[in-house]
């Protein structure tokens, strides 16, 4: 074999190599069942990276995300009334938002580009959370107390008629703020006496106390009929984009069943794809979530929404004078986009 000829066969190997490579990184690109480009999302978690959002974090590392189109960018969230801004902003396309929070940002004036399109959790999962020791055993106990939260917080926000429902005077209680990833810690060192949290972060909060027992005050013990967090958008993207918005409810909703359904490895994938997690509190929290996602006795199918249940919610928030009348559930939920029962 002359020069020449080595030459045009090894140029011929390197550009097939080239070739094989570069579509490689195109197929990596595309969807598995089609050969279009995958679709780029922007998703919040509802608050920081805890084992209660590990489901969309189990939704990407899965595939469930690739099979219907889209590439989906996971970010830190930092509460509803935090989030609610950023959607609106169009810093992201997708959240979920505690329902409440936002019957009161919407009541209140605001929110007002924001659409319910999915239900997260079919209870509330508000509530405040102590630890033994700091004088806190009931909601009466709450008075004369510090308690620490983010300032967009929906526990933060339902306070007042948490409180007014529950006996408590909320001019007697202080609030300090907090970001989401430093609440836990200022609850360990004893900066307060408690924080703004949710039902399922009792694991997390006695994992970081290092042995000390967590004291949980569950907003559901007066305020039976709230939902929990609830998957929102933007109304544009509802209108514009209803398949791209389905095929991500869909898939988002296939996450969070397998997180429920399989919570130790829920907790391995979250510690995988975020390493300031740890494995165990996070499965302990996607265990304790079953409940909220799938009540025993509801029959609600994971990812409804009730809209008589949401109008007695609004009621119960109007008639605690937190909102004024004039919202019904059809101006905040899509018919449309939300799972059918």
């Amino acid at each position: 074999m002359s020069r020449l000829t080595r030459t045009v066969a090894a140029l011929a190997l390197t550009c097939a190599f080239v070739v094989a490579c570069s579509n490689s990184d195109n197929q990596q690109q595309t969807s598995p069942s089609s050969n279009k480009p995958l679709e780029k999302v922007t998703y919040l978690t509802s608050f920081g990276n805890f084992g209660r959002d590990a489901y969309a974090w189990v939704a990407k590392d899965k595939g469930f995300f690739r099979e219907v189109g889209l590439d989906v960018d996971i970010k830190p969230g930092g509460g509803t009334g935090d989030n609610i801004s950023k959607i609106e902003a169009g810093a992201a396309m997708f959240t979920p938002v505690d329902l409440t929070g936002l019957l009161l940002a919407r009541g209140n004036g605001g929110a007002k580009s924001i659409v319910v399109v999915a239900g997260i959790q079919q209870r509330t999962m508000a509530a405040l959370i102590s630890l033994e020791g700091n004088g806190i055993a009931t909601p009466k106990d709450l008075e004369g107390k510090t308690l620490a939260d983010t300032p967009g917080s929906v526990v933060r926000n339902l306070f007042p008629t948490y409180a007014k429902l529950a006996g408590v005077d909320a001019t007697k209680v202080t609030w300090v703020n907090g970001a989401p990833a430093n609440l836990i810690g200022l609850l360990a060192s004893g900066a307060v006496a408690g924080i703004g949290q949710f039902v399922v972060g009792e694991p997390t909060v006695e994992s970081v106390a290092k042995g000390r027992q967590a004291v949980v005050l569950p907003y559901s013990d007066v305020m039976s009929d709230l939902y929990g967090n609830v998957l929102v958008t933007t109304t544009k993207i509802a209108r514009e984009q209803p398949d791209l918005a389905k095929r991500f409810i869909t898939a988002l909703m296939k996450g969070l069943v397998h997180s429920i359904d399989n919570p130790d490895e829920a907790g391995r994938i979250l510690q995988k794809n975020v390493q300031a997690s740890a494995a165990a509190p996070a499965a302990a929290e996607c265990t304790l979530m079953s409940a909220f996602v799938r009540p025993e006795g509801s029959g609600a199918a994971v990812g409804t929404i009730d809209t008589e249940r949401v109008s007695r919610s609004i009621k119960l928030l109007q008639d605690a004078d937190a909102m004024p009348a004039g919202l019904s559930p059809d101006q905040l939920i899509s018919a449309e986009l939300t799972p059918k029962p």
